[in-house]
């Protein structure tokens, strides 16, 4: 199990080397791309291109290129903005961690508990008019677009309502956790609306999942042995039709933690990963987009690295995949 965790671990730094070189490639070698012309700004002579090009090893061969900037992203950590010069991008990255960790991990522990409990229902009441109704919501909440769903929460309560039904919302933006109540409820309704999306999928694969378990020979067998169903639901089934959730909650959370929640981010106003990214393709600011990159890759490799160890923990057969 250690040789296999090593080798997945080791297949995951090669994997995040092949992106930073992909990202570099993308961001600096790519004909019509002069990062030296954002820097220096427009109308510029060609003597103060060339004198940006030398400041910033621009004029270097591309492998040059390429360590330098790794070098001061990664080791030194001293890469600035080309946009807000002084600006380094590993602190602009560290100081917005955070907030989008708390949106994620909040809206993560709604939906999971959502989504098992409804799946779990509408397995449970199968043939029944529970069933396609607790399959009706979840479809509503796949359906609706996070940022539309953003934009009507915030309509509601920041405008329609807010002088009579919600005047204890606050306004969209991010309390940091020194202060926990108003953290708390700053986060509420983006905790709601991320979860929403996401508690509908989870449901509905649950769902087929226990369907299934409750149609297999060892369900029989428990039954036979003349256990409970609500014991054969949940010691069984339900323990059995975990794993591709659990599976699928560490994708959907290592490319959340990412930046993937981007809109919801940008619709409540919070200053996340996503919103720094958002913000960076605004501006076009090369280095803060190549750090965030490498960023939501990081955790999206790192998610797919852990699920295959905890595949390989309760199957040892996939650790000779």
């Amino acid at each position: 199990m250690l040789y296999f965790a090593l080798r997945r671990f080791a297949s995951a730094l090669l994997v995040m080397f092949a992106i930073s070189v992909l990202v570099f490639l993308i961001f600096f070698a790519t004909p019509g791309v002069d990062p030296a012309a954002r820097i220096a700004g427009r109308n510029a002579d060609p003597a103060t291109l060339a004198q940006v090009r030398h400041s910033f090893g621009l004029d270097r061969p591309m492998p040059i290129r390429y360590l330098l900037m790794m070098r001061h992203l990664l080791v030194d950590r001293d890469l600035e903005s080309f946009v807000n010069r002084g600006s380094r991008v590993i602190p602009q990255i560290v100081q917005a961690t955070p907030v989008t960790l708390s949106l994620v991990i909040g809206a993560a522990l709604i939906w999971m508990t959502a989504g098992i409990l409804m799946g779990t229902a509408a397995a449970t009441f199968r043939g029944k008019a529970a069933d396609p109704l607790i399959m009706l919501v979840g479809v509503v909440g796949v359906s609706l677009p996070a940022y539309w769903l953003g934009e009507v929460v915030n309509l509601v309560t920041q405008k329609q309502l807010h002088d009579s039904v919600f005047s204890w919302v606050p306004p969209p933006g991010y309390v940091g956790l020194s202060h926990p109540g108003q953290w708390a409820l700053h986060l509420l309704f983006p905790w709601l609306t991320l979860a929403l999306l996401y508690a509908g999928i989870y449901a509905r694969l649950l769902r087929g999942e226990v369907v299934t378990a409750l149609n297999e020979d060892y369900v029989r067998t428990a039954r036979a042995k003349g256990l409970s169903e609500r014991r054969i639901l949940v010691r069984h089934a339900l323990r059995c039709s975990l794993i591709p959730i659990v599976s699928l909650f560490g994708l959907d959370f290592g490319a959340l933690v990412g930046g993937a929640a981007l809109l919801t981010e940008v619709v409540f106003g919070l200053p996340g990963i996503g919103k720094l990214t958002f913000d960076a393709l605004q501006n076009l600011d090369l280095p803060v987009i190549m750090g965030t990159v490498l960023y939501a890759a990081f955790f999206v490799v790192l998610a797919n690295a852990l699920v295959d160890i905890l595949y390989a923990r309760l199957d040892p057969r996939a650790r000779h995949a």
